[in-house]
């Protein structure tokens, strides 16, 4: 569980309500696998969350974790999508969604 959660980044700013929850997943995982967003091998998306607009991506490897949470600013797009939304991107923790909750 410790090392999954090593993999794990936690993304807010996803827009809700707009697409499928199924879509909106998918629409995460293209985000975070292309290479122009320093992205990887997506082993897991969890969407919806406990909280709006938040969701989980793991990675099959940590290193991918670390490039991710480098690049300046994640703006998830998709012809599916009316706009660019910009995503907050932090590494997981097990307090991180008591702190997304004052968000």
């Amino acid at each position: 569980q410790a090392a999954r959660s090593r993999r794990t980044i936690v993304i807010a700013g996803v827009p809700a309500g707009l697409l499928q929850d199924d879509v909106m997943a998918d629409i995460l995982t293209i985000h975070f696998q292309m290479s122009r967003n320093n992205g990887g091998d997506v082993e897991e998306v969890t969407y919806p969350t406990g909280n709006k607009g938040v969701a989980y991506i793991t990675f099959e490897d940590q290193e991918v974790v670390e490039s991710v949470l480098k690049k300046d600013q994640h703006l998830l797009q998709d012809k599916r999508l009316s706009r660019r939304y910009p995503l907050t991107v932090t590494r997981f923790c097990h307090n991180v969604s008591s702190s997304l909750i004052r968000l």
